[in-house]
């Protein structure tokens, strides 16, 4: 009986010395807990997309708190959201520019054909890595959706062999731009009105042999345009979106059809 005692004993004061030993740490170590951020991350969608520049939300939730970014600082967030923060910070703010994203390619089945079959992960990066390009054009989207994997939004599917985006779902985090192996998925202002779905910097001929929807580099938008809104960079037509007033009048003059209405 005595035994169990003393083991009892023992045992407890082990526990009280354990106890206050934590106690002891825990005021030592102890990290003051900013109320402004944990609002303002209650207001994130916590998602964790990066589409920020910051880690995920937590990390950006800590820097709008500390006055080192923005309250619209997350593209993802609503207007309500955005307000939500600023009141949190006490300050007026509007959310950013919204934007969406854009697959910089036209290349699908019916416009490309397949060179060779590929047997492997369907991963676009599993098969970048290995060297691999299944169509006929080497600038095009591989088809296997690597996009559409890191999509927490449902935003952007793989039809008839290339990635397409919904743009009435995107809410332009970037993720899936980060996914391609090939660069072909650009995130843009939401309000654009033309696109051109294109990425072979080859000259026309050799666009025209692999993909009958390619742009050319012809020059005929630059030609048409009236607010110098379109350019040919390295054989290959880009819109300045500060310009385009949407005029439409550049996509009627490309012969390939490739600048289309988004």
């Amino acid at each position: 009986m005595q035994e169990i005692i003393i083991t009892t004993v023992v045992i407890g004061v082990i526990g009280l010395i354990i106890g206050i030993a934590l106690v002891a740490a825990g005021k030592k170590f102890y990290v003051a807990v900013d109320e402004k951020a944990i609002a303002v991350r209650e207001c994130l969608p916590g998602n964790n997309c990066g589409a920020c520049g910051y880690a995920g939300c937590d990390a950006v939730a800590a820097a709008i708190a500390a006055g080192d970014a923005p309250v619209n600082a997350c593209p993802v967030c609503s207007a309500d959201a955005v307000a939500k923060i600023g009141g949190v910070m006490g300050v007026e703010a509007e959310a950013a520019e919204r934007k969406t994203a854009q697959v910089k390619c036209s290349g699908d089945c019916e416009h490309t054909s397949a060179k060779c079959n590929y047997v492997g992960i369907e991963d676009c990066r599993a098969a970048a890595l290995a060297g691999l390009n299944t169509g006929s054009c080497t600038f095009g989207c591989l088809g296997y959706g690597s996009c559409v994997k890191v999509c927490t939004y449902d935003a952007i599917h793989v039809v008839n062999g290339m990635a397409k985006v919904d743009t009435s779902k995107c809410v332009g985090c970037g993720m899936c731009a980060k996914a391609c192996p090939k660069g072909l998925i650009e995130v843009l202002r939401a309000d654009r009105t033309f696109v051109v779905q294109c990425s072979n910097k080859d000259r026309g001929p050799a666009v025209k042999k692999v993909c009958s929807a390619g742009c050319l580099g012809c020059g005929a938008c630059v030609k048409q345009c009236e607010h110098d809104a379109i350019h040919l960079e390295g054989n290959l037509a880009y819109i300045d979106y500060d310009k385009c007033v949407g005029c439409g009048k550049c996509a009627e003059k490309c012969p390939a059809k490739n600048i289309v209405r988004q």
